[in-house]
């Protein structure tokens, strides 16, 4: 064999282990899951309530919203609930959260309120109770 074919196994080698330990060490639901962390990159698909989930131990989740359009975030969650579709649970944490007045969705069934300045997310509240 030649140098080349063995470097490239060895480096083949090395990122499958690096991966399987990654995998093993943080399993789901982690904010440093690889699948997580990939699906934060766009690179890999995630149930979105599995995803939402995993937010909350994220202490940069509102990247992942912030600055967004509607459209974007219905690209990556799926569903977003308005307000008059949201639960009761998720209607007395809107009431609570201080944005009363405010254009929101809620993320699927979550307590992520997304709030909205025009077409934008400006913020993104999660409602502990």
């Amino acid at each position: 064999m030649s140098k080349r074919t063995v470097r490239a196994a060895a480096v083949v080698g090395f990122v499958t282990v690096f991966l399987l330990g990654w995998a093993l060490l943080y399993p789901s639901p982690d904010r440093k899951n690889i699948r997580y962390v990939l699906w934060k990159a766009g690179f890999h698909t995630m149930a979105s309530d599995i995803a939402a989930g995993i937010m909350v131990g994220d202490v940069h989740s509102e990247r992942l919203v912030l600055g967004k359009t509607r459209e974007q975030l219905r690209h990556r969650f799926g569903y977003l609930q308005t307000l008059a579709q949201a639960s009761p649970y998720q209607q007395l944490c809107y009431s609570s959260s201080g944005r009363i007045g405010k254009e929101v969705l809620f993320i699927r069934s979550t307590e992520w309120i997304i709030v909205f300045d025009g077409d934008r997310a400006t913020d993104l509240v999660l409602c502990k109770g």
